[in-house]
């Protein structure tokens, strides 16, 4: 997608970040950059939405070509994981993921306050050799798996 195309600050969208503006849920690109995502199931869409219950930042870029979505639970989590989820991170753009990753993080700190953030990743359903890669380059560090088999990923403030 060109700029000329979608232009977020002409349709109202607010600048949160050098390449993040703010979206949300139901937004239709950040849809369609969730249905290319290895995760996206009909079980984990709700209606027009993705990002499951609780509190919602969900990111889009300028070119309307990466999203990123934060989840923090209001309630707690059946798997005991606390802080900020990193519920989906999709990149098409040509901006390096860890850049987009770091201003991510920034953007949950202005909302919710500095405390830990993490994210889930299926080795077996990402082509890199390296999965969580982008993560690691913007800090992250890899801190369990899951029952279930995926890497736990996290970032902790400085």
């Amino acid at each position: 997608m060109t700029a000329d195309l979608f232009n977020p600050s002409e349709i109202g969208m607010k600048q949160v970040t050098p390449n993040w503006f703010l979206s949300r849920d139901a937004d239709p690109m950040a849809l369609r950059l969730f249905e290319r995502h290895y995760s996206c199931t009909n079980k984990n869409r709700k209606g027009k939405g993705f990002c499951g219950p609780g509190q919602k930042l969900v990111l889009i870029s300028g070119e309307g070509d990466a999203m990123f979505a934060w989840v923090k639970s209001v309630y707690g989590r059946q798997d005991n994981q606390v802080g900020i989820n990193c519920s989906v991170f999709r990149n098409e753009s040509n901006i390096l993921a860890s850049i987009l990753i770091t201003e991510a993080v920034t953007a949950a700190y202005d909302k919710w306050g500095a405390q830990r953030c993490f994210t889930f990743i299926n080795a077996e359903k990402v082509t890199s050799k390296n999965p969580g890669c982008c993560f690691k380059k913007a800090g992250w560090t890899r801190c369990g798996m899951t029952k279930s088999g995926l890497i736990i990923m996290e970032y902790i403030p400085k």
